[in-house]
């Protein structure tokens, strides 16, 4: 068995029921007694440009078709996000389905809660701790010791040289709520590699937490390891050393207000 991650792509629904704005608002009430959904996408030339939901059609002003009730700004995923990743959008955003676009716009799908409940209980993967762990003993020929210990976020080495503005808020606010994953920690010699949780260990030691709960692997020896080498080369030796990309969004997430402003300008 290996490690390999979920995507969104594994899991969505590809057969989507779609209408288009200028689908007839009854028509859109007599498509929710007969399939029992209460949402769906608005398309128009095969691109995303809305989403009709139960709401729209009780709460908003009458309209006679769907283009005057829809809702155009919305939180759209590209079917190579992780399965990990759509969890906490969707989670922190509040929403419960996600359309799933591919990079021309183009309806591919949809993502619901039901189906990131459906990955988790599907997922067999082994822990992926114990995957690196298991990595790192055949790579080098050594056998480790594991851990689950606080290490002082002062003595941890980053290995990654940048973070999403948005996912650094949302790990930041399972911090808060006591619902952080621990990072993962290799020791090697006195040096103690961040290897996987960044987001994680840079909202601690942005709100002054001294220590950060991980999954420290110790290698028992001193060993210079291939992410540590790539971070000298780039220059990444503290926290402080990481750029923050403030683009309000994971690069795999977008706002269908973006997607339809860049086709507007590659009209021009």
């Amino acid at each position: 068995m290996t490690g390999k991650k979920s995507f969104v792509k594994d899991y969505m629904t590809k057969d989507v029921i779609c209408v288009s704005p200028d689908t007839e608002t009854e028509k859109i009430i007599e498509l929710m007694r007969e399939s029992h959904h209460n949402s769906y996408p608005v398309v128009k030339n095969e691109r995303l440009v809305g989403m009709v939901t139960a709401f729209d059609v009780v709460a908003k002003e009458w309209a006679d078709t769907v283009s005057g009730i829809m809702s155009t700004n919305l939180v759209v995923a590209n079917e190579k996000l992780s399965i990990n990743d759509a969890s906490r959008v969707m989670f922190r955003r509040g929403i419960s389905r996600m359309p799933v676009v591919d990079e021309n716009g183009v309806l591919v799908g949809i993502i619901t809660n039901t189906d990131m409940v459906r990955s988790h209980i599907e997922r067999s993967t082994p822990n992926k701790v114990e995957y690196f762990k298991n990595t790192l003993e055949q790579l080098y020929g050594i056998k480790t010791t594991l851990k689950h210990i606080p290490v002082d976020t002062n003595k941890l080495r980053p290995t990654q040289d940048r973070v999403y503005a948005d996912e650094l808020e949302g790990r930041a606010y399972e911090l808060e709520k006591g619902l952080a994953e621990p990072a993962i920690v290799v020791k090697t010699g006195d040096r103690w590699i961040l290897v996987d949780g960044h987001h994680r260990a840079l909202a601690s030691t942005q709100r002054g937490y001294e220590t950060v709960d991980s999954y420290v692997i110790d290698l028992g020896q001193d060993i210079k390891l291939g992410m540590e080498k790539t971070a000298d080369k780039a220059g990444i030796k503290s926290f402080d050393d990481i750029e923050i990309i403030d683009d309000d969004k994971h690069p795999l997430i977008a706002l269908t207000e973006s997607l339809q402003d860049q086709e507007s300008k590659g009209d021009d």
